[in-house]
């Protein structure tokens, strides 16, 4: 196996735990958005400051993700994070 395989390997690998643990920060953003914890605790001021850009934007972009005020935009990130690492998997 040539280095260049085994960086592109390592890279993949890299950016799918990633992708994992992003998707783990989707899941408990949307659960804290139906307790309501304390705004000032620095473990919900993380989980929101990672994941409110990207929730943000796809519901900018795709308004219609949003239906009668129950909010899927979750589940587009966590559909098209799959889709990538899938991707990106099938490759090495």
């Amino acid at each position: 196996m040539s280095i260049i395989h085994t960086l592109f390997k390592t890279s993949v690998l890299l950016i799918h735990n990633i992708i994992f643990l992003y998707i783990w920060l989707i899941i408990i953003a949307a659960f804290l958005s139906f307790i309501h914890p304390d705004p000032h605790n620095q473990i919900v001021q993380f989980i929101r400051k990672a994941t409110d850009p990207a929730l943000s934007f796809i519901r900018e972009k795709m308004p219609f993700v949003v239906l009668s005020g129950l909010d899927l935009s979750p589940l587009v990130i966590i559909f098209g994070l799959q889709f990538l690492d899938n991707f990106l998997l099938s490759l090495i």
